[in-house]
């Protein structure tokens, strides 16, 4: 299968560690092989280096020229909507679900386990009732002759 996002100039990538981790932010240069120049004008990460291990490629990309500055790359992050098509995206409610789940207390821990488990009975009831149904054939009994 081909590679459909690339590290290039525009791509709009998810940094999975460092100072900035759950951040977005816009390629804006290579350095080199490891390393890339990112910009995120509208998330409040300033124009810094990251290596490319430190970052995860999204399906979005800005326009803007070569190497631009930080006003460039604010322009075209406003003109592309990114912020609004960003939360709009699954990968941006996986992330929320995430924190969530890890601001969550013993308690409230205790309640969601509980629930899954009542949720999972009922579906495994209802599971092996259609199961049953549909392919166990009814018993037949023998008919005495008279």
């Amino acid at each position: 299968m081909p590679f459909k996002r690339f590290v290039e100039t525009g791509r709009v990538v998810y940094v999975v560690d460092g100072p900035y981790k759950g951040k977005i932010v816009s390629i804006v240069d290579c350095i080199d092989q490891k390393t890339v120049l990112v910009d995120g004008p509208e998330t409040g990460v300033p124009r810094s280096k990251m290596r490319i291990s430190q970052i995860h490629l999204t399906k979005f990309k800005i326009n803007f020229p070569y190497n631009g500055s930080t006003r460039t790359v604010r322009q075209a992050w406003k003109k592309a909507d990114l912020n609004k098509l960003w939360v709009q995206s699954r990968w941006a409610e996986k992330a929320a679900n995430r924190e969530k789940r890890a601001s969550l207390g013993d308690f409230e821990r205790f309640k969601l386990k509980r629930a899954r488990k009542i949720r999972n009975k009922i579906r495994t009831n209802v599971y092996q009732a259609l199961f049953n149904k549909t392919y166990c054939p009814k018993k037949k009994t023998a008919v005495a002759k008279a």
